[in-house]
């Protein structure tokens, strides 16, 4: 068998995974004869076996040939993995003599560091002294220059060297403090007087470098001065200059606001403190220039013109806040909020104090002048209702009785409500509320928002709402009286549209100051007692409006009705003045059954509910019928309607 065949073989072997079945399949396809493909050539069994034969034996030498190959190789392996194996051991013993040298050698040096460092420890410990020493000559020196009243040194008369005499100055000054007075008392003078010279020229200097704007400059005065009893002195002069010009604006507010900015950036190239710079100049615009216009601004419309005063209040107490929120993002020290709380206190406590009751004395008087003026346009002098236990005793006879108490009056279709008094006052109670919220400490503004409250209720409810009430009860006629009217129901219309723009100012601006605190269940407790004597004067109202009409009614059936009145002249053509639809027979008599469910017995009402008019009925369109009955929740009528 030729080489090349079993190369073909080898070659075809690896091309891709080996399939024993596809391969064979390959193998006859090639072979000539070895099967059918629809030539001219017909299938030869012997050729293709001769041809199984062949390829057995090669296949046969190709896996010796790859044997003796694997065999090779793996020797190989063997080999090469000894040789590693030895090299890896010889690096080991390397490395770790390498190890032991490292050890050696940080050992050593370790060594040498300790003694040097005991070296340097032995030089400072001469050095010191001696450098101490030289200090104390040059002391001596300059000392016996102020003792004998004569400056020759030429750090002192040399004004370039002010920086080294200050530092001079200032250690002898310390020393001279330390000397008997009676003895030294000439030379302490003098030296506190060169002190005070050298104390006054730096800060000078600082001056006139703030001024050329001289960063750098001011930065080294400024660490000289440090050690001085001057240096606040300092601060206050930089505090001074940087305010020079910074309060062109209208807006006082703003402009401090950019002046902190301005000095928040440049303050911590010039002190080593600049937080405690910063939070005294804060200090400084709140004292001082805040304080002054606050007090500008108040004080005059104050005891004159009580609206313009709290609106000033609220104005400048919001935007002071809001320049301290601004100073927050400021570093001033560890509490911050605390520092800017006591200065914005210390601006507004006078004010604060009594401001509750400003603003309900304003509130009542305001109040007052707005019903006033509605009723001054009507032409209307409002009448007294009265209180006490006389009122209390109609009121509840009005209650069971529905009898009008004293004499009707003519109130010529005015219902006496005014949504645009009920939305002034509503306005004027909204912005008390929102300065109670801003001005009140958290501890007293549920109590404050509560007198504020109680105001509102007074002047809307009882004095404008309650009174149209009463005058529209007082203005309906009575049961026999031949003229009915419709004026009171335009009344409880307005008093309802009233009542809803009052609960949405409770829920809108009262809650959330009162939400968290025992006020709230209070004030709740309060409007439903408004509710329930304004429904009852309004169903009152109604119940003896309806009699008024029957009333009027009965009067015309009775004394102006004929029964010939509609007779017609020819009883042969009478056309039918109603519907004959079914359905509408039917839902009337469905509508009578269910206004019976009103008036039935609690013993009936189970079996007026199952009748032939409502048997077919919703069980909860029966159930809301039922609940307007008055004894709806007694234990007789729910054991009946269970």
């Amino acid at each position: 068998m030729s080489s090349s065949r079993i190369h073909l073989v080898s070659a075809e072997s690896r091309v891709e995974p080996f399939v024993a079945d596809e391969y064979i399949e390959r193998l006859v396809w090639r072979t000539p004869g070895g099967g059918s493909r629809g030539g001219a050539e017909a299938f030869d069994p012997k050729r293709l076996l001769e041809e199984f034969i062949n390829h057995i034996q090669e296949l046969q030498i190709m896996d010796e040939r790859i044997q003796r190959k694997v065999e090779k190789l793996e020797q190989q392996c063997q080999k090469e993995a000894k040789e590693f194996a030895k090299k890896v051991q010889e690096l080991q013993k390397s490395n770790q003599v390498a190890f032991q040298h490292f050890q050696e050698l940080d050992e050593h040096i370790s060594y040498v560091a300790t003694k040097v460092c005991h070296l340097g420890d032995q030089l400072e410990g001469v050095n010191t002294p001696r450098q101490r020493a030289v200090e104390a000559q040059k002391l001596m020196k300059y000392f016996n220059e102020f003792l004998d009243g004569e400056l020759k040194s030429d750090v002192f008369t040399n004004s370039e060297k002010i920086k080294e005499a200050a530092d001079i100055i200032q250690k002898l000054h310390l020393i001279a403090q330390e000397l008997p007075f009676d003895r030294f008392s000439e030379v302490k003078s003098k030296i506190a007087s060169k002190y005070h010279d050298l104390e006054c020229q730096l800060i000078q200097e600082f001056t006139s470098a703030q001024r050329r704007g001289e960063i750098s400059r001011m930065r080294e005065v400024a660490a000289v001065l440090l050690h001085f009893k001057g240096y606040s002195h300092c601060v206050d002069v930089y505090i001074k200059q940087c305010q020079e010009g910074a309060y062109l604006r209208n807006d006082i507010f703003e402009d401090a606001a950019i002046l902190c900015q301005r000095v928040n950036k440049q303050v911590g190239d010039i002190f080593s403190n600049p937080e405690t710079v910063l939070a005294k100049l804060i200090q400084n615009v709140f004292e001082i220039k805040l304080q002054n216009f606050v007090k500008d601004q108040l004080e005059e419309c104050r005891k004159f013109d009580a609206e313009q005063y709290l609106k000033n209040l609220y104005d400048l107490y919001t935007r002071t806040t809001n320049l301290s929120s601004k100073l927050m993002e400021f570093n001033l020290g560890t509490d911050k909020q605390t520092f800017l709380s006591k200065l914005i206190k210390s601006i507004f406590i006078s004010y604060l104090e009594n401001y509750i009751e400003v603003e309900t004395g304003y509130l009542k008087s305001r109040s007052a002048m707005i019903l006033q003026r509605y009723y001054d346009s009507k032409n209307h002098q409002k009448r007294s209702i009265g209180t006490g236990g006389i009122q209390d005793l109609k009121e509840r006879i009005r209650q069971r009785t529905n009898l009008p108490l004293g004499p009707s009056i003519d109130t010529h279709g005015e219902t006496f409500l005014s949504q645009e008094v009920v939305v002034n006052l509503l306005q004027e109670t909204k912005q008390a509320f929102e300065r109670c919220h801003r001005l009140s400490d958290p501890s007293d503004l549920p109590r404050n928002a509560f007198r504020i409250f109680t105001i509102l209720v007074e002047f809307l409810c009882i004095e404008h709402i309650d009174y149209a009430l009463e005058t529209g009860l007082a203005g309906i006629p009575s049961s026999d009286s031949k003229n009915a009217n419709l004026y009171f129901l335009d009344v409880v219309q307005q008093a309802n549209t009233i009542f809803h723009l009052f609960d949405k100012q409770f829920n809108d601006h009262l809650m959330p100051l009162i939400s968290s605190s025992p006020k709230l269940s209070e004030c709740l407790q309060k409007k439903k007692e408004i509710i329930e004597q304004m429904e009852m004067k309004l169903d009152t109202g109604i119940d003896r409006t309806l009699n008024c009409m029957i009333g009027q009614m009965k009067h015309i059936l009775a004394a102006e009705q004929r029964k010939t009145d509609f007779k017609p002249e020819d009883e042969n053509n009478v056309l039918i003045q109603y519907t004959n639809i079914p359905l509408v027979l039917q839902l009337f008599d469905t509508l009578h059954a269910l206004c019976n469910l009103l008036v039935v017995a609690p013993d009936n009402l189970k079996q007026v509910c199952s009748g032939e008019q409502l048997a077919n009925l919703d069980k909860n369109i029966l159930h809301s019928f039922v609940q307007l009955r008055a004894d709806y929740r007694s234990a007789r009528l729910a054991r009946h309607f269970s």
